[in-house]
């Protein structure tokens, strides 16, 4: 689930991107950032390298991403949706915001450029960029599912790094099969915001303006994790 900020992104950094930025990162670098991360409340870190394809399409100038993921808090998802939750969860979005700009900030100070993502730059699908890192799968629901939640939010930062720890295959392909097969996120939709295709109707949906979140409550891999419905899925293809 993506949400959005009803105010501008203000701009946090207090580095500046070097002039000739380094393209290599030591693993000494990488686990600090890795350990920063954590620090500000992460509970985990992908890595994307964009496609050609993805660059042209969407005209983006770097190919390396580094997409830092926080779980968003279960009391705000379980309100009942209103325009008040809706700003208390953009709120907590732009706190969790800010710490990513001091993830960018330490980068920067070791000599590579990064830039953090304006979750409202719609210049480019911040669902289609994560989908890069081999580390995901979008569900009917429209929403990101990662290993560590369905409840995660996430801030991709392009930056210069060359060598990161790219995945170069995706091992959640299964989801899709599973997620096909389910449909308990349209049958509980309270405001049938499915098209007869099962396809997310955005003007319907209520998410983001009043942070529905019935879809991901209902969700398995929501209510049991991502391992547990594994387990499920495989003891069933053993049937």
């Amino acid at each position: 689930m993506r949400f959005q900020y009803h105010k501008p992104v203000p701009d946090f950094y207090k580095v500046d991107n070097p002039k000739e930025p380094l393209t290599n990162i030591s693993d000494s670098q990488l686990e600090k950032l890795n350990s920063l991360a954590i620090e500000y409340g992460c509970c985990g870190v992908s890595y994307a390298k964009l496609s050609d394809e993805f660059k042209r399409e969407w005209d983006v100038d770097y190919d390396n991403v580094v997409i830092f993921k926080f779980l968003m808090a279960d009391d705000f998802l379980e309100c009942e949706p209103s325009r008040q939750k809706a700003v208390a969860l953009d709120r907590e979005f732009q706190e969790i915001g800010e710490n990513v700009f001091k993830l960018a900030d330490y980068l920067r100070n070791e000599g590579f450029m990064a830039c953090l993502i304006n979750p409202l730059d719609d210049k480019v699908s911040l669902r289609a960029l994560v989908m890069q890192s081999n580390d995901c799968e979008i569900l009917r629901s429209n929403m990101c599912l990662f290993k560590e939640g369905l409840n995660v939010s996430f801030f991709p930062i392009f930056t210069s790094i060359e060598n990161l720890p790219f995945k170069q295959e995706n091992d959640m392909q299964w989801v899709s099969k599973y997620c096909g097969s389910c449909g308990k996120c349209i049958r509980r939709c309270p405001n049938k915001a499915f098209d007869d295709d099962e396809r997310v109707l955005g003007k319907v949906c209520t998410a983001h303006s009043e942070g529905c979140s019935d879809c991901l409550l209902v969700c398995p891999f929501y209510k049991k994790g991502y391992d547990e419905v594994k387990k499920e899925y495989e003891r069933r293809m053993k049937v």
